[in-house]
């Protein structure tokens, strides 16, 4: 009896502490102060330069969006104030950190850059109430942190589903919530273009448009014949890259190739081996439409099923400057200095049957198929360090040889990873066994997903370093990346059901250290974050 009284008070300390101090992801250190911090609309937001103020604006735009009052922005206050001060001259991981102290007087966030001060203020987010309020009680702590990983991102598939660029923004703001600096687009796929290029119009005229999608699980139950469509204008893209920049993400666009390319080959039928064989899809899975083009002499589709395909780009010079064109436009919208290439499940059917391709082999002394891949990837990425970027690439991408500056993002479990940190490469895990969120999140999800489970405590316990490397081989490790494929994804409110609330364990992962992670902890973290999303009016796993 005695023993449960001592465990029942104990857990009702844990409770209450961790209702006031509620930071996901865990900082580096944190430790309590006497008394709290009342923020109300007479709370001043002090600023000091141009950057800092663009900070302040991120708060008073989440206040007013969630609790219905801003703060003012003044250059100086003694008390009842919220400072905000950013360091010059550290970069890096070690320029994302900060220091945080709140206590009845005010708030301090200095951080080691503009980037550490804007991590600080999402710690002072997470230590708000998550009832509304003119009076915000928050937690008299002080905090020391900064992240383990240097790469920390997410990815979203707006291939197989097309998401408004309002979504987009949305999606964003829910990485920056959560610490997270890097957002992956997959803008390209078998199932629809959907980035603007001004040099192909084609390819958002015709690729950015199927018939119809197959119903239910693959291999499907037939065609819905609804059509689906939507890109991504270059405004919107120069909008989006400015919104993701004020949030300290970096995007980082994919264009795939040689795979998943049917969308591509449906505009322009010369980028594949054979043009004139018309789009291979299921005759019971292919839409009405669909059909009556083929029968009146439609050659190429966007694909209307999942999987992967054989029709692939051609590796002919028509392809490379097509793909150099494209990269060209890509590279002007984008800053970021990585462009992600794909890479993936490219099969090698159509290059076997290819007599071009075969006398390719030949004539580049490659060994096989595999190798001409290699030469493909390799010649592209050649064109992109011209173009100052760095490339990446799924894991594929080391079959054939790999390319020699590409970095590696290890999906197929860990091992290409593994290989390619051993071959001094930098390594981006992404194993689908931890951080693919289109998996279920229960046995006995209702909902329809691509199959398999992956629990919340499953993503937590994701060890992104692997074992087998060397400390000074683990050093090639950027860091891991949580992807988020959308084939039965069609909606935001169904993204926001399989991201919630695993991003958040998958934010903890990538920022927090090893030490200051504790499962036990963050299932009660968790039940207050549930609440926290509600108050942005986002859906998500309840069970």
């Amino acid at each position: 009896m005695q023993r449960s009284f001592i465990f029942l008070f104990l857990l009702c300390s844990v409770l209450s502490f961790a209702q006031e101090v509620k930071i996901i992801p865990q900082p580096l250190q944190i430790s309590r102060n006497p008394e709290n911090f009342m923020i109300s609309s007479k709370t001043k937001l002090v600023v000091a330069n141009k950057e800092d103020k663009v900070i302040a604006a991120f708060l008073n735009d989440y206040l007013s969006d969630h609790y219905g009052f801003v703060l003012p922005i003044v250059n100086k206050a003694h008390e009842n104030c919220i400072r905000l001060r950013s360091l010059k001259g550290t970069t890096g991981r070690k320029g994302q950190g900060y220091s945080f102290k709140s206590d009845k007087k005010d708030v301090e966030i200095i951080g080691n850059s503009p980037q550490g001060t804007f991590y600080g203020m999402q710690t002072l987010i997470q230590l708000l109430p998550v009832e509304k309020g003119s009076n915000l009680t928050i937690a008299a702590v002080t905090v020391k942190d900064e992240p383990r990983f240097e790469y920390r991102g997410a990815m979203l598939d707006v291939g197989r589903h097309f998401f408004s660029a309002a979504f987009v923004k949305k999606f964003i703001n829910y990485l920056a919530l959560h610490k997270i600096n890097y957002f992956h687009w997959h803008l390209t796929e078998d199932q629809g273009w959907r980035i603007e290029i001004k040099k192909y119009p084609k390819l958002t005229e015709v690729g950015s448009k199927r018939n119809g999608s197959i119903i239910g699980r693959l291999p499907g139950e037939g065609n819905d014949n609804t059509p689906e469509g939507g890109f991504y204008t270059q405004e919107e893209i120069k909008e989006i890259v400015k919104y993701a920049s004020e949030r300290f993400i970096t995007i980082i666009p994919e264009i795939e190739m040689p795979g998943h390319s049917s969308a591509a080959i449906a505009a322009y039928p010369m980028l594949s081996c054979f043009p004139n064989e018309k789009t291979d899809i299921p005759a019971s899975m292919i839409s009405e439409k669909s059909k009556q083009e083929l029968a009146n002499g439609r050659i190429k589709l966007v694909q209307e099923t999942w999987g992967v395909f054989k029709d692939v780009y051609a590796p002919t010079e028509y392809t490379f400057k097509f793909l150099e064109d494209v990269l060209d436009e890509v590279i002007t919208l984008f800053p970021s200095k990585y462009i992600h290439v794909g890479g993936d499940e490219s099969p090698k059917d159509a290059w076997k049957r290819s007599a071009f391709c075969q006398q390719m082999i030949k004539e580049k002394s490659l060994k096989d198929e595999h190798g001409l891949q290699s030469y493909f990837i390799q010649r592209l990425e050649k064109y992109i360090n011209k173009k100052g970027k760095t490339l990446i690439g799924w894991d594929e991408i080391l079959e054939g040889g790999l390319a020699p500056n590409a970095i590696v993002m290890s999906w197929r479990g860990e091992a290409g990873g593994i290989a390619a940190a051993k071959e001094n490469h930098q390594v981006i895990m992404t194993p689908g066994s931890h951080v693919y969120l289109d998996k279920s999140q229960s046995r006995n999800d209702k909902e329809l997903t691509i199959g398999g489970f992956l629990s919340l405590e499953k993503v937590y316990s994701y060890e992104p370093v692997p074992k087998e490397l060397y400390e000074q081989q683990a050093k090639y490790v950027l860091g891991a990346q949580g992807n988020v494929w959308t084939e039965y994804m069609a909606t935001p409110a169904k993204v926001e059901y399989m991201i919630f609330p695993r991003l958040s364990a998958l934010s903890e992962v990538l920022w927090s250290s090893k030490e200051s992670k504790n499962w036990t902890e963050f299932q009660i973290k968790i039940e207050i974050m549930k609440k926290r999303y509600s108050m942005w009016n986002a859906n998500y796993f309840r069970e």
